[in-house]
């Protein structure tokens, strides 16, 4: 039986156990550079077998809320080769979330102050975060305009030499975010994608940018050093599929002969309840379709996880489980999910935004 304590592997990635940070946004990249503070947040964290970063643009177009972190320029690669060589120092390791916000954005964070870009010309029901004054401020999304089929071969293109510079700038691999409505899952949700070209229509065309994206980011670095994160049945940001589960059922069998090192899903509502009564899924039949198609990546479980709840997972066949908030407030949450506790409140007014209060102020356990 696995246990979350001892090590395992996914793809070439070793890793000490099998507790994974989840990527968490926390809009603190002024100019989207990543900062010296930065990079002290994830070094307090690396005990987890595997930090994920929070989520990084692969472009300008790409990017969503105000003071996120990219990967597009030679200053965001030198600020985010600080925060690998922190991580690495303190053992841990770590990989990038490769991100394209899609129609998630506001004109006044696109280039030029054009409007952001999506499958279809249909407006996202959510909100994003600008700085207004010095505080972070939700505010209503913008209207997109439709991504010309020219324009689509550019932003494969773009994840590809984000994948390069994530190497280049020492991490330890990639994760596509393929999950939460943002621009790859809302190519693949018909609620988002009315498309009738060849991204649109049949699963087979809404699945066709993913898979694009994927092979092209496994050719520039190896599926071993490659993951992916899908969010069947959340309601985040808008991006609903009238019948989600043939519809990732053909992704998994689609992804498996890739090699990947792991697949990352989001079960039920992201942040919020794992069961959603309206939309029942199966998790299990995902598995056994990407297994049944030669598919050996790990498996990452997500969405409300304790440690009773993980072990459980453990035994059903997950091989790393993620955790989110609890990570945000116990930089040590590996020594206290051993311990079982105490777990530190996270301040959640410090979510968004800010310096080192609600950051990297948390306290942690003594070691003797």
């Amino acid at each position: 039986m696995n246990t979350l304590f001892e090590p395992t592997s996914a793809g070439s990635l070793q890793l000490a156990n099998r507790i994974v940070m989840a990527p968490l946004t926390r809009n603190r990249a002024p100019g989207a550079v990543p900062t010296p503070l930065m990079a002290t947040y994830y070094r307090q964290r690396a005990s987890a077998g595997l930090l994920i970063t929070e989520a990084t643009a692969i472009s300008h177009q790409g990017q969503g809320y105000a003071d996120v972190p990219g990967l597009y320029a030679p200053e965001q690669i030198a600020g985010w080769k600080r925060v690998t060589q922190a991580v690495h120092d303190a053992g841990g390791k770590i990989v990038v979330q490769l991100w394209h916000v899609g129609r998630v954005s506001h004109t006044e964070l696109q280039p030029a102050g054009g409007a952001p870009v999506a499958p279809s010309a249909i407006r996202a029901r959510t909100k994003t975060v600008l700085i207004k004054n010095g505080v972070p401020t939700f505010v209503e999304t913008s209207e997109p305009r439709a991504l010309a089929l020219g324009e689509l071969p550019g932003i494969v293109e773009d994840y590809r030499r984000a994948a390069l510079a994530a190497i280049e700038a020492g991490f330890d691999g990639v994760e596509i975010h393929a999950a939460n409505g943002y621009l790859i899952d809302q190519f693949l949700k018909t609620g988002s994608n009315q498309r009738t070209d060849i991204y649109g229509g049949a699963i087979e065309n809404r699945a066709r940018l993913l898979l694009e994206v994927t092979k092209a980011v496994v050719g520039a670095i190896g599926g071993e050093r490659t993951g992916i994160r899908l969010s069947p049945v959340t309601p985040a940001n808008d991006a609903l599929d009238a019948d989600p589960q043939p519809l990732f059922e053909h992704v998994m069998r689609q992804l498996a002969p890739l090699d990947l090192a792991y697949v990352h899903f989001i079960e039920g509502a992201t942040g919020g309840s794992r069961e959603i009564p309206d939309r029942p899924f199966d998790y299990a039949a995902l598995q056994e379709a990407y297994r049944a198609a030669g598919g050996r990546a790990a498996w990452m479980a997500n969405n409300g996880y304790d440690r009773a709840l993980a072990e459980k997972s453990l035994r059903e066949g997950a091989d790393l489980v993620a955790f989110g908030k609890l990570f945000i407030a116990n930089p040590d949450l590996v020594q206290r999910l051993k311990r079982g506790g105490p777990f530190n409140e996270p301040d959640r007014a410090t979510f968004y935004g800010g310096g080192e209060k609600g950051y990297t102020d948390y306290p942690v356990l003594a070691t003797s």
